[in-house]
């Protein structure tokens, strides 16, 4: 229960507090049954009375001595419960009364009201106004009716006897306790300051040597809590001695966890980290203390949290040793494919017995990017020389149909539908030696940068995706001036620009827009430099913060067979080359809001360095 107390005083006293407040409950039952009580003796009372004033008028009556009725009225008047008495004739006017003058003193309606009920001698109880008792009895001499007697009870009297009672319970009750609490808070010192030398000790023990001295520990008592610290003073002693003998072999492991440069833990038949080195908190990403004690599963990605515990759970089931065994991991916080070299072995405390498995750990990742990087470049220039060879082949038959169709205009005689459609033809077949020479200029890079006029380069791209534009009833918005010029590689940039436009134009379903901007500008991390920013932006299906994640990595695409997830990487490269940054913000449609995306990247103008630049996307 949280919220009870954790400390033994207050737990007591907590205790005593909630015995006082059921048994503070169980008085209030009992006063309100005390309270039923007086007030049902009083009603008792009550008839009694009136019981005795008729009967003692019915005396008089007969003895044909009215006086004595008086007398009898004054006499029951004096009673501390009775508040006034009356005698009234069979009509209720008052005849005598205990106090002052009978014309003083008449029937009220509502006491009127209970003359029919009353019954031959059984005095008649009833409440009046609320909150006043009153008993009415008839007076018979024979079987003649002569009156009425009326007895009012003093609600004071039994008020104060209920206040009596209730201030007697109280007083006990404070009394009990004041005490019972004094009781508790001595008692609990009893227990409670023992505790808390061995508390401390136990605090010492664990933050600083034995021999600092605190220890041993005070025995201030002689009960079992003095036997306790007793106990735990010898239990400190044999911690020292033992402490003294591994302090070496701590330090040689110690020594060994922490300069090996691979990988190290060690691991209990749980499957809980006992020892780790910090080169294996930098694989992980945690800080060091962090890992004593925790399942690999809390530290590592599921997949090789799960590969890593089963190589250890087949030391433990018997094996001798794993060696050299290459795990993959394609979790993590990057959600990037990692691969570890792992050698595991028993560490024995009994030849019979394993008490812990070690792991030499070795992160294989780079060396296996390398290659798969390696592979991948052999991919692109395969690729390369593919695309170049397809448009030189291309332009030879081009060329022969240009001259048949200038043949067929010129020398045929043809008429003017046939001349028409000679000159569509003509048109289409300049649109395709575009695009092949396009094709080649993109493969055969101009080996030395130089000023190019950028509203020419955009606009040479755009016409190679005019008819599909147009197709997909897309609105093209060129945002940039006609003298603008950049110091670049012309091919390159054109690359990147096409690239960027062709992944645009594939995001559209049905219409939208497309801007095309370029402007004077300066770098972001670098306001002191000069250049171009580039913008191509769209209208179209967007990208989901996962596919934006990986659009700059090599064969990544999401247009399953027609896309070859090279473009973007490709341009990144270009931009990097360039020193250049490039920034991607992309939304997918949602309530209330429009999908798109939006390319920027600027590049620098200027001499471009030779060496390599920093990692443009962001």
């Amino acid at each position: 229960m949280r919220w009870w107390p954790r400390t033994i005083r207050w737990q007591m006293l907590a205790g005593v507090l909630l015995l006082g407040a059921i048994s503070l409950g169980l008085f209030t039952i009992w006063l309100i049954r005390q309270a039923e009580i007086v007030y049902t003796q009083s009603q008792q009372r009550l008839a009694y009375e009136a019981n005795s004033v008729a009967l003692q008028s019915k005396e008089a009556l007969l003895q044909e001595r009215p006086g004595w009725i008086g007398l009898s009225v004054k006499m029951m008047g004096e009673e501390p419960t009775v508040s006034i008495v009356r005698v009234t004739d069979p009509a209720g006017n008052v005849l005598f009364v205990s106090q002052g003058e009978p014309e003083q003193f008449p029937l009220k309606p509502a006491e009127l009201a209970k003359i029919p009920l009353c019954r031959h001698e059984q005095p008649l109880v009833f409440n009046f106004d609320g909150s006043r008792w009153e008993a009415v009895r008839a007076i018979y001499t024979g079987a003649d009716l002569r009156g009425y007697a009326w007895v009012a009870f003093d609600s004071g009297w039994a008020h104060e006897r209920i206040k009596s009672i209730l201030l007697d319970t109280a007083v006990f009750g404070c009394i009990w306790t004041v005490a019972t609490v004094l009781l508790v808070l001595l008692m609990a010192g009893t227990i409670t300051r023992p505790l808390a030398i061995l508390h401390r000790g136990t605090g010492d023990l664990m933050n600083s040597p034995v021999s600092d001295g605190h220890f041993p520990l005070p025995v201030r008592i002689h009960n079992e809590i003095g036997d306790l610290i007793e106990a735990f003073n010898r239990m400190v002693a044999s911690l020292a001695e033992q402490r003294t003998g591994l302090n070496n072999t701590l330090s040689l492991l110690d020594s060994m966890l922490t300069n090996a440069p691979f990988g190290l833990i060690f691991l209990d038949r749980n499957c809980r980290l006992v020892r780790v080195n910090q080169v294996f908190a930098d694989l992980t990403g945690m800080p060091l203390n962090s890992h004593l004690g925790r399942t690999l599963p809390e530290l590592l990605p599921q997949p090789l949290a799960r590969n890593l515990e089963n190589v250890v759970l087949r030391i433990f089931g018997g094996e001798e040793s794993v060696r050299d065994l290459e795990i993959n991991n394609k979790g993590g916080k990057s959600n990037r494919p990692s691969t570890w070299l792992v050698n595991a072995y028993p560490v024995r405390t009994t030849p019979q017995q394993v008490r812990w498995v070690g792991l030499v750990a070795l992160d294989a990742t780079r060396r296996k990017r390398a290659e798969e990087a390696l592979r991948k470049a052999e991919k692109l220039a395969v690729t390369g020389r593919l695309a170049a060879s397809i448009a030189h082949e291309i332009n030879n038959p081009l060329e022969a149909i240009t001259n048949l169709l200038f043949l067929l205009k010129n020398y045929c005689q043809l008429q003017e539908p046939a001349l028409n459609y000679v000159g569509q033809a003509e048109h289409e077949l300049l649109r395709i030696a575009e695009i092949t020479q396009q094709t080649l200029r993109f493969y055969r890079q101009s080996t030395q940068p130089s000023r190019v006029n950028m509203s020419e380069l955009l606009d040479s791209v755009l016409s190679l995706y005019q008819e599909r534009l147009s197709t997909l009833n897309i609105q093209v918005e060129r945002d940039y001036n006609s003298q603008m010029d950049l110091f670049c590689f012309a091919g390159e940039i054109r690359q990147v620009i096409a690239n960027l436009v062709g992944n645009a134009t594939d995001a559209f379903s049905n219409g939208g827009r497309l801007l095309i901007r370029a402007h004077r500008s300066s770098n972001w991390k670098n306001p002191s430099q000069s250049g171009v920013r580039f913008t191509v932006a769209d209208t179209g299906n967007g990208m989901s913060p996962e596919v934006r994640e990986h659009i700059f990595e090599a064969f990544f695409t999401t247009k399953e067979v027609t896309g070859t997830g090279l473009g973007l990487w490709v341009s990144l490269e270009i931009i990097t080359r360039h020193h250049g940054q490039i920034h991607v913000r992309s939304r997918v449609a949602a309530s209330g809001h429009l999908s798109g995306t939006v390319f920027q990247f600027f590049i620098p103008d200027g001499p471009i360095p030779t060496s390599g630049g920093e990692p443009a996307a962001t």
